[in-house]
């Protein structure tokens, strides 16, 4: 859901940066000095605050706000723009997109540009919408929100990252890698909507993105568009039937019924035998208590966007 917002101006507002320096190929704070020169003609003031642990990244946002920062912009990738939304959801501050990871799935949705220098140029001349963001026991989500294997994933990324390097490839040997070596599915109870099923699964994912499901060749886009969530659980329970699972969702080929099951609600609720799990966020990995409860924030967040599109309004 995307709502218009009040107009605003750029060149009365304080504008805040957080860059995550270690956030996709290139050093994040390489690209301070462009970003200043390129947008500090057109702000009341700009002001930078650099991290390089992800962890501080919400921290650095919430100071942002604190310090009266009318547009909070965040350089890096899908993790660094989620942990900065749970900063600024429902404080109306306005958010700006740079993208600066490796699949910028956030910033590839709201369309502000491939590249660093056409993410800037849409802060310059964009407009302001409201949109939804998604909520796990008050974690704020933009993409996704998963269990199991998937969280599993990213540990193993991170350590092959750490080795070679980021790269999509790296991203897809260290799925292939953790899917082979998986054992156990997780014991799950799902509560959608007040109805409660039981599932044996290695792999819960919640969407929020409509662009991702587009873009990986799965339903439920306009589920999302319409303000739901969408859950998907992997029905393969072996390494041999995930990877062809995989296989087939990285061509596009996924199977509703074969590959997975597709639930839509307004509200999810997810209990586990083993309360205490790794969850994945947006491609950022933490652990959490559950019975873990997911829902819609309607309108939380406020984003610049390109002017004259669909999700955009005069600013």
């Amino acid at each position: 859901m995307n709502t218009p917002s009040p107009t605003l101006n750029l060149a009365a507002c304080k504008v805040a940066l957080v860059l995550n320096g270690a956030s996709g190929k290139a050093d994040g704070h390489a690209n301070q000095d462009m970003i200043r020169d390129k947008l500090t003609p057109h702000v009341k003031e700009f002001v930078p605050y650099p991290v390089s642990n992800g962890a501080d990244i919400p921290k650095a946002a919430e100071r942002a706000v604190q310090d009266g920062a009318d547009v909070v912009i965040a350089l890096g990738g899908d993790g660094t723009q989620s942990a900065v939304a749970g900063a600024l959801a429902g404080t109306g501050s306005v958010m700006g997109v740079l993208p600066g990871g490796t699949f910028n799935y956030f910033a590839r949705e709201l369309q502000v540009g491939e590249t660093l220098e056409q993410a800037l140029d849409t802060l310059i001349t964009g407009q302001v919408r409201s949109m939804d963001v998604g909520d796990v026991n008050g974690r704020v989500f933009l993409n996704n929100a998963s269990f199991g294997v998937y969280p599993k994933i990213l540990e193993r990324r991170e350590a092959i990252y750490k080795r070679w390097g980021r790269s999509r490839i790296a991203a897809y040997w260290s799925a292939l890698v953790t899917l082979w070596e998986m054992r156990d599915p997780m014991h799950l109870w799902v509560t959608l909507d007040g109805k409660r099923q039981e599932f044996h699964t290695p792999l819960a994912f919640v969407a929020r993105s409509a662009y991702q499901l587009e873009n990986m060749g799965l339903e439920g886009a306009e589920a999302i568009r319409a303000g739901k969530l969408v859950l998907f659980l992997a029905k393969g329970h072996g390494p041999r039937q995930l990877i062809v699972a995989g296989f087939r969702l990285v061509i596009g080929k996924s199977v509703r019924g074969q590959d997975f099951d597709l639930l839509v609600a307004d509200e999810i609720e997810i209990d586990s035998r083993q309360p205490r799990r790794l969850l994945a966020f947006d491609g950022e990995k933490e652990r959490a208590t559950g019975p873990f409860k997911l829902r819609v924030q309607r309108d939380a967040l406020r984003v610049i966007v390109p002017a004259g599109g669909e999700k955009a309004t005069a600013a």
